[in-house]
């Protein structure tokens, strides 16, 4: 029902908030845990500079987790509707309404669901109830403190239960204190000495049995003929990590107990609070930091800058022990909304933490988030040749090996973001670019990113293609957005491929000239070797050489079939390059141009020799890009959305990696392409917590996808 009312919202073009997500479960937390007594934190809108984490028993303004949306919409928690299934609530219909001590009314069923997970706070207003509702089937006495039942309800098997008051009176740190900004953020935390030996000494032991990366070539055909030349021959290069022995697919494993089995990360959330994120946008992103927060092991380390029109760090980089997570709650939940957007200030800011830090965790990444355009460094409106290079610090940009490299994330949220500046953000510090038209699924987009981050097992990787026979060269090397170099002999190539997930996969086309070869009955034709850095050792790890990439040069060759997995990969490109040149066509004004290059790019994919053979990634890119054309429909639908969904996809298609994209990433048709599995087990977590049961596989990222006129339908 959520979905629908969801998809109705964006069809009329309102952007309000129609429900905000259950209160995490922390039913698989152990009640003792100093974590559990502050994660409903996350779910309180505080007033800027209190961070006192305490809440009213009764609704407040200033205790709301839920507000009126700018439109002035209606909540959707008003007396006849369920604020938790947003169906009607009306006597005699055979469930029981309870209403709560703050007067906020749900069904029975619903709320002892709730209950029954672990939560002890309103849904609607974050007030926190001293009595909550059980189900008591053997109880047939229904005391006075009840009256709040509905009596023409047939269900009467109702208990409201004192919750203890040791509850309530959980340790509580002091609040971040609200001192001035350090003119240096040399006060990152200390990493944790005993952590970093353990972790150092046990892969040390298993570095061995860790399964190594796995590396496959593909020709585009078995065969060619001695006497001919065969000019543009396509090889397929296929990478796949390896798997990190902390990956437990079970999910019953707390954050912590993976510290030493996989890299620790330095993760700076640089959040926007300017005036357009008041109400329900900032409740969600609260939420998601939650999230994000909860899912740190005590060995990474978290800072949070906030902007708006000027920038603060609220949140020093710190180690995400039970104290640590506190504290990160507590400085979340003390931002407000004002102001204007000042992205640049905000990325400075962020990438000053990471400058001025004293010690490094392995991996290191920046998460931006946006509902707005950057009205302080860039003034025009988003188009093609506006240089949006300069929002990005040169610090953490590397450039002929000076500075960091610190990929930035940019999550452009809403559908008044500037996607061109967001995308250019991420394509110049290498990193990804996610779409979030929907409110509701900031937290799985989230989820997504972290997964990745918190499994990285590859680092620095380079491979190198190495021309064996003598009279080969190379012509090209089509890598997306890898940096690539071609030796002046044309003999030797170079990709830098950087960090990889664990499990996830890249493919490169290698293209090469074949000459008439006489010499013998096969042709070898080239290598592939490569050399990456191990995050948790540090160590140098050579890939194992592959074998000799060979072809078979008989008299006469006869009834050669294209590789599937070559034509695949061809199609890929080809869809990538049709996304690109359509865009150049929109940004111009020239939607049907835009429209028929997708068109005719979709009809060739449809004959080729992969899609014929029912080829998965054929079939899911022809259907992203029948979503692009419908999202360049007119020049109001671009705007609003056709733009920001295009960039995510060319950011995902240029990075071989897993983005958020259009309302809510159900709409994706590619996201199951690079999606890792430490991606989805992560995104399962979160709905999960979200939504009270678990979907296996991240089923809300990657249900089949279902085409933007027919969401707009209602269907």
């Amino acid at each position: 029902m959520g979905s629908k009312w969801r998809k109705l919202k964006l069809a009329i073009g309102m952007n309000m908030c129609v429900h905000v997500p259950k209160t995490i479960d922390h039913s698989t937390t152990s009640p003792s845990s100093s974590l559990n007594s502050v994660t409903s934190l996350s779910d309180d809108v505080l007033p800027s500079g209190d961070v006192s984490g305490q809440n009213p028993t009764t609704p407040t303004p200033s205790s709301s987790g839920l507000r009126l949306s700018k439109s002035g919409s209606k909540s959707k928690s008003s007396k006849g509707t369920c604020a938790i299934c947003l169906t009607s609530m009306k006597p005699g219909q055979g469930h029981a309404i309870f209403t709560a001590e703050c007067s906020h009314t749900f069904h029975f069923h619903c709320i002892t669901s709730n209950v029954k997970h672990g939560n002890r706070i309103c849904p609607v207003c974050r007030a926190k109830w001293k009595e909550v509702p059980f189900e008591n089937p053997a109880s047939s006495n229904v005391s006075s403190d009840n009256a709040r039942i509905n009596r023409n309800d047939p269900l009467n098997n109702v208990v409201l239960r004192r919750i203890p008051t040791q509850q309530f009176t959980r340790q509580i740190l002091p609040p971040v204190p609200n001192v001035p900004e350090p003119a240096t953020f040399d006060d990152d935390e200390i990493l944790d000495p005993q952590s970093a030996t353990t972790t150092h000494n046990n892969n040390e032991a298993d570095h061995n049995v860790i399964s190594t990366m796995e590396i496959r070539t593909y020709p585009e055909v078995s065969a060619v003929s001695k006497l001919a030349t065969y000019d543009n021959f396509d090889v397929l290069i296929h990478l796949k990590a390896p798997a990190h022995s902390g990956r437990n697919t079970t999910e019953s494993s707390s954050p912590s107990s993976a510290q030493n089995t996989r890299a620790s990360i330095d993760l700076v959330t640089v959040l926007d609070v300017s005036g357009s994120m008041a109400g329900t946008k900032l409740s969600l992103v609260k939420r998601a930091m939650s999230f994000v927060i909860q899912n740190l092991s005590p060995s990474d380390r978290l800072s949070v800058v906030a902007f708006s029109s000027t920038a603060r760090r609220v949140f020093p980089l710190q180690r995400m022990t039970d104290t640590g997570k506190q504290q990160a709650l507590q400085a979340v939940n003390s931002l407000s909304p004002n102001g204007g957007t000042n992205i640049a200030e905000g990325l400075r800011k962020g990438a000053k933490v990471f400058v001025d830090r004293r010690f490094k965790n392995p991996v290191g990444s920046i998460i931006l988030l946006s509902d707005g355009q950057d009205t302080y460094t860039v003034n025009s409106r988003p188009h093609i040749g506006t240089d949006y290079r300069s929002l990005v610090p040169n610090s953490i940009q590397r450039n002929n090996g000076v500075g960091l490299h610190i990929p930035v994330h940019a999550f452009g949220f809403g559908v008044d973001h500037d996607a061109a500046a967001m995308h250019s953000i991420s394509e110049t510090s290498r990193g990804t670019f996610s779409f979030i038209e929907a409110e509701d699924v900031i937290q799985d987009a989230f989820a997504q990113c972290i997964g990745g981050l918190l499994s990285v097992v590859v680092q620095e990787l380079e491979l190198h293609v190495v021309c064996v026979h003598p009279k080969l060269q190379l012509s090209s090397v089509k890598a997306g957005s890898y940096q690539t170099s071609l030796m002046a002999n044309a003999r030797t190539a170079s990709i830098k491929v950087g960090d990889l997930y664990a499990e996830e996969e890249r493919d490169f086309l290698v293209t090469l000239n074949i000459p008439v070869d006489k010499s013998g009955n096969d042709m070898s034709l080239l290598v592939v070797k490569g050399l990456y850095r191990d995050p948790i050792t540090k160590v140098m790890v050579g890939l194992e050489e592959t074998g000799e990439v060979k072809i078979q040069r008989p008299n006469v060759a006869r009834g050669q079939v294209v590789s599937i997995e070559v034509d695949s990969q061809r199609n890929r490109l080809r869809a990538a390059e049709a996304m690109a040149e359509a865009r150049v066509k929109a940004e111009r004004g020239d939607l049907s141009g835009a429209v028929s290059v997708l068109e005719e790019c979709q009809k060739a994919l449809s004959e080729t020799v992969s899609a014929q053979s029912g080829d998965r990634l054929c079939a899911t890119l022809s259907a992203e890009l029948k979503e692009m054309q419908e999202r360049m429909a007119n020049q109001r639908m671009y705007e609003h959305s056709g733009r920001a969904y295009v960039l995510s996809g060319l950011s995902s298609h240029s990075w071989q990696r897993a983005t958020a994209r259009g309302d809510s990433t159900d709409s994706t048709s590619l996201v199951q392409a690079y999606q890792t599995p430490s991606m989805m087990d992560m995104v399962s977590r979160s709905q999960t917590l979200v939504l009270g049961a678990p979907q296996s596989g991240g089923q809300h990222l990657l249900r089949p996808a279902k085409s933007f006129s027919d969401r707009q339908k209602g269907k």
